[in-house]
């Protein structure tokens, strides 16, 4: 229950008794002393006005008609069993006082009152109530940043994803993740699995684009020795390691249509054998698969199975490509300077207004993964304390409008202005630059260029590039 304690903001107080007398003299003394004073004749109103409205402290007498003050307080802690309530006893009911205690009361007072302990205490009731809805409040942002990790985004499509994986984690659904290359499809499944009963278990992830056809069926399902040419023992696949907790096949697009059948025994019987073997093996698992490909397109040229993809798809959830949430870009960018800053030792302060705006006005086709590789690359090349337009890649700042003077710190260092340089010039350039910057580590330069390192091999062999290890 949200506190209203905080500072500048009168603690409510649900004041229950059935006399009335008693009552107004405890409204006025509490208004009076700064706090908000709600009133209920009976145990059974007071329940009432609990369930609708949000309290600090309940004060409440013990002998009542109907519903009395202890059975209050159980019914009030089965609702909430951290807010305290404050009992008033006649004196002499010591037998009473010490059962509320041991019922979970915060304090009892005695009639007549002393004035001066009643405010002391429900002005220390109050203050603990904050401190535990404060720190409730922090562990659900704590749970939120650890189970959304790298997701980020303010954006309204966002939020629907968000929405959408905590509804959806703790189910046994089967889940298709459907968005383009680089929107974040892998971080989603783990949300999904982290926010999940099955946390504790494992989360096995397999691309099955990256592995060989003759290859995937044993990588899932296991094989036993001597089921082919160097099976020279027995191995347990992927979805026998995931039991108990969750399997993730990212771009299960990219599956081979026979495998797409065992797949599917898999999930419906909850069984399967490993290559070459003849005993079931049973699993508790959670499949989510992820495709960048349109699979009703792959449904209708035969290049996935219909009812694999309705088996999959129990509950779809698509990630907008970047685009479509530009609103969040400015955000990201930020983020992953802190990321690289961290990773790279350095203490850049920000992005400059010129630089934001060409990463803002780009429409970043790798999404996410792009983004995130381009401003690694601008951590790396920054030579000042802020990001410029000359550290980001060529193809944001080649969108410069034509006759635009050159940016500031371009002219005459660095790459020169591109305006009438030949694309392949200039391409060579920034390759060559950057793998200096990365000290001949071509490895890391192809990561900060985005492109894979064959590709950094071509690229250098195509320039009759020499290095030491050539």
């Amino acid at each position: 229950m949200k506190t209203n304690s905080a500072k500048g903001v009168k603690a409510k107080v649900l004041v229950v008794d059935d006399d009335k007398f008693i009552l107004q003299l405890l409204e006025e003394f509490l208004t009076r002393k700064g706090f908000e004073p709600t009133l209920a004749t009976d145990g059974n109103e007071a329940e009432r006005i609990f369930s609708s409205e949000e309290f600090d402290v309940v004060l409440s007498d013990v002998m009542m008609p109907h519903l009395d003050g202890m059975q209050l307080l159980q019914r009030i802690k089965e609702k909430d069993s951290e807010i305290p309530v404050i009992l008033i006893t006649a004196f002499g009911e010591v037998e009473s006082a010490v059962e509320a205690m041991k019922m979970g009361a915060y304090d009892y007072i005695t009639k007549p009152f002393n004035y001066d302990a009643l405010e002391l205490s429900l002005k220390r009731a109050a203050e603990k109530f904050s401190l535990i809805t404060k720190n409730r409040q922090l562990s659900e942002v704590i749970e939120k940043r650890l189970h959304f990790a790298d997701i980020i985004g303010s954006s309204e499509r966002m939020e629907e994803v968000f929405s959408l994986i905590s509804k959806v984690a703790n189910s046994n659904a089967n889940i298709l993740i459907q968005g383009e290359s680089g929107t974040g499809k892998e971080l989603v499944a783990q949300a999904i699995h982290y926010k999940s009963s099955r946390k504790e278990g494992p989360l096995i992830a397999v691309n099955c684009a990256a592995i060989p056809r003759e290859l995937m069926e044993s990588e899932l399902f296991g094989h036993v020795k001597g089921a082919f040419t160097g099976a020279i023992a027995d191995k347990r696949g992927k979805f026998e390691l995931a039991d108990g907790g969750s399997i993730f096949l990212d771009e299960i697009g990219d599956l081979d249509i026979s495998l797409q059948a065992k797949i599917l025994r898999a999930l419906q019987e909850r069984e399967f054998e490993r290559v070459g073997g003849t005993q079931p093996i049973r699993v508790n698992i959670r499949l989510i698969a992820a495709s960048n490909k349109d699979l009703t397109k792959a449904m209708k040229n035969g290049s996935f199975r219909e009812d694999l993809f309705y088996r999959l798809s129990v509950i779809p959830l698509r990630i907008p490509p970047l685009r479509e949430r530009s609103e969040d870009i400015p955000y990201l960018a930020e983020h992953f300077l802190k990321k690289y800053n961290q990773e790279n030792g350095k203490d850049i302060k920000g992005i400059d207004p010129e630089a934001m705006e060409a990463i803002k006005a780009y429409d970043w086709p790798g999404n996410v993964r792009e983004l995130e590789n381009c401003m690694e690359r601008a951590v790396v090349m920054a030579e000042a304390d802020w990001i410029r337009l000359s550290d980001l890649p060529l193809v944001l700042r080649s969108r410069r409008v034509e006759g635009s003077s050159p940016p500031e710190g371009e002219s005459g260092k660095g790459i020169p202005w591109e305006i009438g340089r030949p694309v392949w010039e200039i391409e060579k350039e920034y390759i060559l630059r950057t793998l200096k910057e990365m000290k001949g580590n071509r490895t890391r330069a192809a990561a900060v260029l985005g492109i894979s390192v064959r590709g950094l091999h071509t690229k250098l062999k195509e320039y009759g590039y020499r290095s030491a290890q050539d």
